[in-house]
């Protein structure tokens, strides 16, 4: 995809100004129960990124960042609300280029950066590339696909711009959406730098329904 955040219909745009808060609470950790066995995602013993997809509302997925446990369940060690699509109609197509959610499967994690930039039309801050992924029509393929937030280049937060939506700073629910990416608000992206750092980085996102 191009690796512009997400369209956001004029109706939505409005809702954004003024600002809204950042929802989302803390991530929760080891005591929830993780999504499944799915060691065949990472090496075992190793730490893994799992994004499950919710068909209600694509903006409230999570992604959990796991821990692979050889002939046992899986660890969850975070957790985070997350989002993908652009919540349009196209939004649960996998194969809606620019508009549709990450394709269902594994991919591996090509490399990750705190300061990723993309200009003035791309993903600035911290940012995780995953790899290109051919959609279930086994012709469309998805490209330039990242886990990321809306931040500049160096982390911090874009300035409020009254009656439109900045692409650099988080406004709200709405920022949730994106054109395939993964999106996740900045303290959540920053939180799971910081736990990927502790625990190992994972190699592996695998996407589920």
């Amino acid at each position: 995809m191009r690796i512009r955040h997400r369209i956001v219909p004029l109706a939505a745009a409005l809702a954004l100004t003024g600002g809204l808060a950042a929802t989302g609470a803390a991530p929760a950790l080891a005591a929830h129960p993780a999504p499944g066995k799915a060691a065949s995602a990472a090496a075992a013993g190793g730490t893994y990124l799992y994004f499950n997809k919710n068909w209600s509302n694509p903006a409230d997925s999570r992604l959990y960042l796991m821990k692979s446990v050889p002939n046992a369940k899986d660890k969850v060690l975070a957790k985070y609300r997350a989002g993908s699509g652009n919540g349009g109609r196209n939004g649960t197509n996998e194969c809606a280029s620019m508009q549709g959610w990450l394709p269902t499967g594994n991919y591996r994690v090509l490399n990750h950066t705190k300061r990723h930039n993309g200009g003035r039309s791309g993903i600035n801050g911290y940012a995780i590339q995953v790899q290109d992924k051919v959609c279930k029509n086994h012709r469309t393929k998805r490209t330039e696909l990242f886990v990321h937030s809306e931040m500049n280049v160096n982390g911090t937060q874009g300035a409020r711009q009254p009656g439109r939506d900045n692409p650099y700073r988080w406004d709200g629910v709405r920022d949730y959406y994106s054109l395939g990416c993964i999106k996740l608000t900045p303290a959540h992206i920053k939180n799971l730098f910081a736990k990927a750092a502790h625990y190992g980085w994972p190699t592996k996102l695998k996407v589920v329904n």
